[in-house]
């Protein structure tokens, strides 16, 4: 009986122990259910709260998007009546151009002959038509202004030269400042059409040419071939059978430019109706452009002249019937312009010197080349081919 009672005792002992723990667990299972309510309770207040500012900072962002476009439509307005105002006020300029007296700084030598002189000389008619006809060329023409431009095509980098000769239609384009490979076109048309210069004959030259200052005349290339340390020389190069016919030394103390925006210039070959010239600067310390007349067939140097056209701001220059024309710029690239003119027949009078604005385009000129059967002009603009075409006039004899 005694074992019986114990073993009673132990049994409900162990059920109130079970029970207990059974209670302890539940217990913990609810306080944990609770706190993960709590718990999720909190994460959906701050969900409900990040819904809500992104819902205020998309109204603001709309809002600043609207306004930020009518601040774009408005300014965009403001850029096209600026655009509209600019493309007036340049016609305008050009026009006042056109109206105005044109201002040149060229040169005046002595005359020929003063009128009021003749009775009082005494000297032979026949010696002084001699020296009249020495002094006075037949190409009496000078620029009036520019017809038209037309900008071809955009080939190569920023510096070059394309010009074509004016005996025949071939074009010849020099891309860079400096090498030994040139490119020849049929004619303007064609490289016009052409990918870049996949369709040209690539003429490979013997000696390397220096500069965007080349001239093509009656089928010879003229050229620089100047190294650094080495002496300048004139090459003439027949395009037809391919060989150097010509070369010779050029007097420059150094190889300082001729045009101070285009320093990798350092002379300027420029054919036109009286034959072959070269603008070059004799030293770095010389502030002007030198002129020399050369022989096309000896490259002899028949005479020089000092043109009193400074290099400063200089970019670039021409020959047209005798008359050099420099064109003037600024080191941040704005409207090109002739402003100095020199006649070597001094047959042009100060007030019929041509005051030319070149229209607005992407840059500066790199090389500007005259063809004196077309009378335009064949210019390199930021790696932009352009053609000047201009009207022309007679020269007033001063």
């Amino acid at each position: 009986m005694k074992p019986l009672f114990v073993l009673l005792i132990f049994t409900s002992w162990t059920l109130i122990g079970a029970q207990n723990y059974y209670q302890e667990l539940m217990d913990y299972l609810e306080n944990r259910l609770l706190a993960i309510e709590d718990r999720m309770q909190l994460w959906h207040e701050q969900s409900r709260q990040y819904h809500t500012e992104m819902l205020n900072f998309k109204k603001l962002t709309s809002e600043a998007v609207n306004v930020q476009r009518n601040h774009h439509s408005k300014m965009l307005k403001e850029m096209e009546a600026a655009s509209v105002q600019a493309d007036r006020l340049e016609r305008e300029m050009d026009y006042v151009e056109t109206q105005n007296s044109p201002r040149a700084c060229a040169s005046k030598a002595e005359k020929v002959v003063e009128r009021a002189a003749w009775g009082l000389q005494e000297r032979d008619e026949a010696d002084d038509w001699e020296e009249l006809q020495s002094r006075v060329s037949d190409c009496i023409e000078i620029i009036s202004g520019i017809r038209s431009v037309k900008i071809l095509k955009r080939v190569g980098g920023a510096k070059g030269m394309w010009t074509r000769d004016p005996k025949s239609s071939k074009v010849y384009v020099f891309n860079g400042t400096s090498g030994d490979t040139i490119y020849q076109f049929d004619s303007v048309p064609d490289f016009s059409r052409s990918q870049g210069t996949m369709n040209s004959r690539t003429i490979k030259l013997p000696l390397k040419w220096s500069g965007p200052g080349a001239a093509v005349y009656n089928g010879y290339l003229y050229y620089m071939k100047g190294e650094a340390g080495a002496d300048i020389q004139v090459v003439k190069y027949d395009l037809v059978s391919g060989f150097v016919t010509e070369t010779a030394m050029f007097p420059m103390e150094s190889h300082s430019s001729v045009y101070k925006l285009n320093p990798e210039t350092v002379a300027d070959l420029a054919a036109d109706d009286e034959g072959l010239w070269l603008l070059y600067s004799p030293s770095d310390s010389e502030p002007n452009i030198n002129l020399a007349k050369m022989d096309a067939i000896t490259l002899d140097i028949e005479q020089i002249w000092d043109t009193r056209c400074p290099r400063e701001n200089a970019e670039a220059a021409f020959v047209v019937c005798g008359t050099v024309y420099v064109v003037y710029n600024t080191r941040l690239a704005s409207r090109s312009r002739v402003q100095c003119v020199f006649d070597v027949n001094d047959k042009m009078i100060s007030e019929e010197a041509p005051l030319l604005y070149f229209p607005r385009r992407y840059g500066a000129h790199a090389s500007l080349k005259y063809n004196p059967e077309e009378k335009q002009l064949y210019g390199w603009d930021d790696g932009y081919q352009i053609i000047y075409r201009f009207t022309m006039k007679r020269k007033v004899l001063a």
